[in-house]
Formats: C-alpha cells, structure tokens, sequence
C-alpha cells in the first residue's frame, strides 16, 4: 500500500516508512514508534536491532525493564500475562446490556441496537476490565514478573484484591460488600 505519505507499509503515522504499524518517520522495520529504525519494535532512534528504547543500538537487549526493575526479555516473553490487562477504550454494549440511565443518553439504541461505550480514561477502562476478569485471570496478575503492587497502582489506578467481598469506604468508615451489593452500588454511581 502506498499512500500520500510515502509509506508503503500499514498503519503507519509517520513518513516514508516501509514497514508495518510505524508511529515514526523513514522505518523500515515493524511496529516502531521512533524515526529511522531498520529493526522492529524500537521506541528510540536510528536503531538497526530489536526492541531498543535508546538510540543507535545494533544489538536486540536480552534484558528489559518490568514494573522498574531489570528481567531477562524472556521472563515477560514467556510469561502468562492475565487477559484482562489486553483493553479498549471502546466497547459495544448491546440493547439487553444496557442500563436504564444509558438508554435514557443513547436513544439512538432503539435502531442501532445498543450504543458505543468510549471510556474517558485508561484507569476507568482497567478498572472495568478488572472487574470483569475471572479469578483465574486476576490471578495471573500476582505472577507477572517483578510483580509491585504500588507501581501496578500507579499504573493501572488500583489496588487488586482477590476475594468475595468488595471494601468501600463511606465517612471514613471501612464497610465490606458482597460483590452482588457492590455491583449495584457501581452502577448507581457510574450511571
């Protein structure tokens, strides 16, 4: 494909790339998101390996960072990552799905047959895909390499517990809820 741009690759933002899924400029490899980079999956500039952050780099590093610590490239590799981290920022949401106060906003429902859900930050959107997860996924998440429950905070915008009850605070007082309970509550509060 080539386009008004140069670019003769696919989903690329730049200018003049060859490869595929390129942010920056003049690449020639995949998935880039610097300028004239011949390897693949390079943030930095003018690298020739793999998967560099920097710049100038001919090598692909065998160590990455993950939650701020250095691992082997493979322990995330081959790590099983929980699905739940994998979102969209944008979701249908069908007619049987949908709250009374979201039918109320989004009428258009009646003929499209449900709305397009656009969640205005990334904390919300992790949140819900949480929320949703199976235990077994939420599980993953405590086995991920380097595993920090507070850079997970401050990336993700929680806390993750495992367990049937759910924690709120109300007037500084701590009140445990069943999931069902708190559920509900959740959706008074979202909607």
């Amino acid at each position: 494909m080539v386009d008004e741009n140069w670019n003769t690759g696919y989903r690329n933002t730049g200018y003049r790339n060859t490869g595929n899924r390129n942010t920056g400029d003049r690449n020639t490899g995949n998935w880039n998101t610097g300028d004239m980079n011949t390897g693949y999956r390079n943030t930095g500039n003018w690298n020739t390996g793999d998967r560099n952050t920097g710049y100038m780099n001919t090598i692909t590093p065998d160590d990455c960072l993950i939650f701020n610590k250095t691992a082997k490239r493979n322990d995330w590799d081959n790590a099983d990552k929980p699905n739940w981290i994998y979102i969209n920022l944008t979701e249908w949401v069908y007619e049987e799905d949908m709250t009374d106060k979201e039918k109320e906003a989004y009428p258009s429902y009646t003929t499209t047959g449900g709305y397009l859900k656009c969640y205005s930050d990334l904390h919300h959107a992790y949140i819900e895909s949480w929320e949703n997860a199976s235990e077994e996924d939420k599980k993953k998440t405590f086995n991920m390499p380097n595993y920090d429950e507070e850079i997970f905070k401050e990336i993700f915008g929680f806390t993750p517990i495992i367990n049937d009850k759910k924690k709120i605070v109300i007037d500084g007082k701590e009140i445990e809820l069943s999931n069902e309970s708190y559920q509900e509550l959740k959706k008074s509060l979202l909607n």
